[in-house]
């Protein structure tokens, strides 16, 4: 019998690991989807902001709990698949948002900071894919990962912005979630990325103080940057059965930004 919209949305009884989830867009995401049902781990470096994010996904009714973990390592990485596993017992959902960035004229960028970027921002969606789908998701042969990427990740960035390695790791997002789509369809895994355009975050916090807040949003067609609910539909879309034919694809959420810059 087809099902209701409604049912297509639903995740209750489902367990969604949520990387870089105490704060900004991740806890934005973690809210979508505990508020369709499901239970939530968070996942971020420091305890103390993950205990604060918890505790206000908890505020509002949602099962979430967390783990401190380095997304930058492979230990780390390994231990929280593992102890998510343990914990909630199978992981139906991962969103793959932790990141880091790093501004320098591309003839001066350290290397360092290039390696920094994107060990992170894709060697450890990889590697948490790779632990996640073989310790539960292909075994069922059901799961869904959402992967962040960025408009950063379609071209260039005003020269001003110097973002040479966080462009380059974004790009490289969005070819590998196409890639992995393409190898895990079998497996009835989807995989599709999320490309948000300004937010205000911490990260971001940089770039809307010396470019404007106003600058940028006037970029966008909508005239404005993204808010605390416009990533949550995307989210659960992607998330959820009633995505379950999308995959290997990517979304701008930006206010029409890179409809006008040729992204």
């Amino acid at each position: 019998m087809t099902r209701t919209v409604q049912q297509l949305f639903d995740l209750k009884g489902k367990t969604a690991l949520v990387t870089g989830g105490s704060r900004g867009l991740g806890l934005q995401m973690a809210h979508a989807l505990g508020e369709a049902g499901a239970r939530v781990m968070l996942s971020a470096r420091k305890a103390d902001e993950l205990e604060t994010a918890a505790s206000e996904l908890q505020a509002a009714g949602i099962d979430a709990r967390w783990i401190a973990a380095d997304c930058a390592l492979e230990a780390d990485i390994h231990r929280l698949a593992d102890e998510t596993l343990q914990r909630l017992g199978d992981i139906d959902i991962l969103v793959n948002n932790a990141g880091a960035a790093w501004g320098a004229p591309a003839e001066d960028h350290p290397v360092d900071a290039w390696d920094k970027v994107m060990n992170l921002n894709i060697r450890g969606y990889f590697l948490l894919s790779q632990r996640v789908a073989k310790k539960s998701m292909i075994a069922r042969r059901s799961g869904r990962i959402v992967n962040l990427a960025s408009i950063a990740g379609l071209g260039g960035n005003p020269p001003e912005m110097h973002t040479i390695a966080y462009n380059t790791s974004k790009g490289a997002v969005i070819n590998f979630t196409r890639a992995l789509a393409a190898e895990w369809g079998r497996y009835n895994i989807t995989v599709n990325a999320v490309c948000p355009g300004f937010f205000p975050s911490k990260m971001t916090r940089g770039t809307l103080r010396e470019m404007g807040e106003d600058k940028l949003a006037a970029h966008a067609p909508l005239g404005r940057l993204g808010d605390d609910e416009d990533l949550k539909g995307i989210t659960l879309l992607y998330a959820s059965d009633a995505g379950k034919h999308i995959t290997g694809q990517w979304l701008a959420v930006d206010g029409g930004v890179s409809i006008v810059t040729g992204g």
